[in-house]
């Protein structure tokens, strides 16, 4: 592989500048990057052939409107050659996903998908909802479209083969069944009221299931039945009717099956008015595992084919690519995707676009939900931008926010406090934008607000000086909501003129009178504070974004509070695992009166040597 850089001669621009670089490249398969006056990268593209692909940029004419800007805006260019056309491709949608270039089309939604894992390191394996990696020993079955998805599936799993799906460690601390063995969720492997061999066969059953052999079981099941009603064995017959049952329920929530197609991603994009949105359904085994829709950013003169193309290049980059892939519109290079795919899964990876039987009818369907999703989108932008121009004007603004970070606390008497910030723009609210921060200050006294608030906007703003500090990124908010009044916003004044960055929009959002909804005041530095009319959309607006910090700030809280509750002291010790710390607290009955035991008292419980009494007893020594 070799890097070719900008000659550095001329002031060129446009198509003359891309014209000058013909001659320094040859036919070689690479990558090519379209860079602006300060190196900011415009565009990625791959080529086959190098010099015949940037030949078409030294055009003067003949160009759509976006490409003609774009070449308009190029003051230079960079290349990097490739063994293989293959390798072009992979090169391509990586910069693309690190760079996001501006005129290239991006997968905004990059999200992982949730599988089920049937663990195997365990003589009774636990069924389980899994995200990430798969790092863990065991079958793993998916991807489906949404954790909803998955816990529906299982919620249904477990009421037909009863599989644990509670954790190892409280596996081996269970002495009785658990809840779920009283409402016919799991057959209580944890204490012996099913033996290694009939679990395992549960366990086999649910495997067949999920690989789409649900016939089989059906089958079995309902011969079992039928044994047990024979043998006079009514309970048990009955309990096995109930589990046929919930099988019919699994499959009737999945919608239609298809029979023909047993592994396939359904892919469609529908394109209306300069915006597209692809859905993706997800078949496994026979069965529909759902769907998720994504919304690239395009642009009005991009075609189907290419929007298509720079899907599939990001989307499937860190995911495994199934057998086959079913597309509602053709790509210009589907040989090249289909190897790149290919080689990505290690095996043979095809791209159809079908046009009759099953598959056509599973094209059309993800086509049609492509359609409705893109106009509930468009309908929802549409008011967005309308409640985002209100703000504007309410707050005294150049022009409509495109990024608003709204901030709030959370805290009881001081502890546990952390800091919450929410993000809203023209797609409404940005989940994936959310950031929370844990308050570290030590210094800072219990309930000090105007701290907190001092010490998460500082880390913020300090993070978005080192990221973007030309602020040409996108990264800066173009308006702060702080939840507070005249002094919040004063005390956050002081904060932005300290880091530099007095002119950045802000409003504090006060309660006002009797702290009701729609009586809200507004304050802004060195303004008299102000209020909207009650029934003004953006007064809504503020207060559902205001809500949602709240909410966010709340739940973070909680989380932290319940994770800290649930520490046991006993775990941070060496050498005290799940059989020590039992013998410990059945001993002196809680972790607190183990932490005040002497030394031969440690010593006297069963299972604790002499050593150990002496590590017990130094670990709570040296923390007094």
């Amino acid at each position: 592989m070799t890097d070719d850089t900008t000659p550095s001669e001329a002031p060129l621009t446009g198509h003359r500048l891309i014209q000058s670089y013909l001659a320094r490249i040859d036919g070689s398969p690479g990558v090519y990057r379209m860079l602006d006056g300060e190196s900011r990268v415009l565009y990625v593209g791959k080529a086959r052939n190098l010099k015949a692909r940037v030949s078409n940029y030294a055009r003067p004419s003949g160009h759509s409107h976006r490409i003609a800007r774009m070449i308009s805006e190029t003051r230079s260019m960079m290349f990097l050659t490739t063994r293989t056309e293959t390798e072009a491709l992979l090169l391509e949608q990586n910069l693309i996903k690190q760079l996001k270039p501006r005129y290239n089309v991006l997968l905004r939604d990059d999200k992982s998908f949730p599988e089920i894992v049937v663990a195997k390191d365990h003589a009774f394996p636990q069924i389980r909802k899994h995200r990430g990696a798969r790092k863990a020993k065991g079958a793993y079955y998916g991807p489906f479209a949404s954790a909803g998805a998955v816990n529906r599936t299982l919620n249904q799993l477990q009421k037909v083969f009863l599989l644990r799906n509670c954790t190892d460690a409280v596996f081996t601390g269970r002495t009785r069944p658990c809840l779920l063995f009283q409402i016919k969720r799991c057959s209580a492997p944890c204490v012996g009221h099913i033996s290694e061999a009939d679990y395992a066969a549960s366990v086999a059953d649910a495997e067949r299931f999920l690989q789409g052999r649900s016939t089989d079981v059906q089958e079995k099941l309902a011969a079992e039945m039928q044994q047990a009603s024979d043998e006079m064995e009514f309970e048990r017959a009955a309990a096995l009717r109930d589990r046929i049952r919930a099988l019919t329920q699994v499959q009737t929530a999945q919608g239609i099956n298809p029979r023909a197609t047993a592994e396939a991603d359904v892919i469609a994009l529908h394109m209306e008015g300069g915006q597209a949105c692809v859905q993706v359904f997800f078949i496994r085994a026979h069965q529909n595992w759902g769907n998720q829709d994504f919304y690239p950013r395009a642009g009005a003169d991009v075609d189907e084919a290419e929007v298509l193309e720079a899907f599939l290049g990001q989307f499937y980059d860190g995911k495994e690519p199934p057998r086959q892939i079913l597309l509602s519109h053709p790509i210009e290079n589907a040989d090249l995707m289909e190897e790149a795919l290919s080689e990505k899964a290690g095996r043979k990876v095809a791209l159809l676009v079908p046009l009759k039987g099953e598959k056509a009818e599973l094209i059309a369907g993800a086509a049609r939900n492509a359609k409705e999703s893109l106009g509930r989108k468009m309908s929802e932008s549409a008011t967005q931008a309308k409640l985002l121009k209100g703000v504007a004007e309410a707050f005294g603004l150049e022009a409509a926010p495109q990024r608003i970070e709204v901030y709030d606390n959370s805290h009881i008497q001081g502890t546990n406090a952390v800091g919450g910030m929410i993000v809203a723009g023209p797609e409404g609210f940005l989940k994936s934008q959310y950031r929370k921060f844990n308050i570290r200050g030590d210094d800072l006294v219990p309930g000090d607000d105007f701290g907190m608030m001092k010490e998460v906007l500082t880390r913020r703003l300090k993070r978005l000086q080192k990221e973007d500090p030309e602020r040409e990124k996108g990264l800066w908010p173009d308006l702060l909501l702080i939840d507070g009044g005249a002094g919040q916003v004063s005390a956050v004044q002081q904060i932005l003129d300290e880091m530099g960055v007095p002119d950045l929009p802000m409003v504090g959002v006060a309660k006002g009178i009797d702290r009701d909804h729609g009586k809200e005041e507004f304050h802004k530095p060195g303004k008299p504070p102000f209020a909207l009319r009650m029934n003004d959309p953006v007064l809504y607006f503020i207060q559902r974004m205001r809500d949602e910090a709240h909410r966010f700030a709340i739940g973070t809280h909680r989380a932290k509070r319940a994770k800290s509750n649930m520490a046991n002291p006993l775990d941070d010790i060496p050498g005290v695992g799940a059989t020590r710390k039992r013998a410990l607290l059945a001993h002196f009955g809680s972790a607190k009166a183990v932490s005040r035991a002497n030394l031969a008292d440690l010593k006297a419980v069963d299972g604790i040597s002499g050593s150990m009494a002496e590590t017990i007893y130094d670990h709570f020594h040296a923390q007094g």
